[in-house]
């Protein structure tokens, strides 16, 4: 039994997807109103197809700032890396680094769609740790780093 952290232990699993059908001004629309950046796109089984991201949107709208009658699919970047829940957290942390990409999903065994990973999941791995380490020097009740001199004689 292995005791390291996996990108099962803390992936997002509550995901919005769309299929390639869908029109990039949807895809706008939800991720602005639920302040995510990335989108799996899926086939009608939950295979994965590919993935829409904010950027993605941005270089989509026309000279007039119109997204009309753009599809996901026309879009979306269809070449994925993925990972498995079982992907240990230091792996995936550097595929996204070496290949400068802000989500990872996560795919099961015929590649359907189980969660995501993506950057701000790291950052509250690095804040849940570093909070723990402050929370211990708080407790260890010694030197806090500032000296006082309590004006008695020594």
């Amino acid at each position: 039994m292995s005791s390291s952290l996996t990108v099962g232990d803390f992936m997002t699993t509550a995901l919005i997807t769309m299929s390639a059908s869908d029109t990039v001004k949807h895809a706008d629309v939800d991720m602005r109103l639920a302040n995510i950046r990335h989108i799996p796109v899926v086939d009608k089984k939950g295979k994965l197809v590919g993935i829409l991201s904010n950027r993605d949107v941005l270089r989509a709208l026309g000279s007039d700032g119109s997204m009309e009658g753009i599809r996901i699919g026309d879009i979306m970047t269809k070449s994925v890396r993925t990972c498995k829940e079982s992907t240990p957290a230091g792996k995936a942390a550097e595929t996204m680094m070496n290949h400068k990409i802000g989500a990872l999903p996560v795919v099961g065994e015929s590649g359907q769609l189980v969660g995501l990973v993506t950057e701000s999941d790291f950052v509250q791995i690095v804040y849940d740790t570093l909070s723990a380490f402050d929370e211990d020097d708080e407790n260890d009740g010694g030197d806090d780093g500032n000296e006082s001199d309590d004006g008695g004689d020594d």
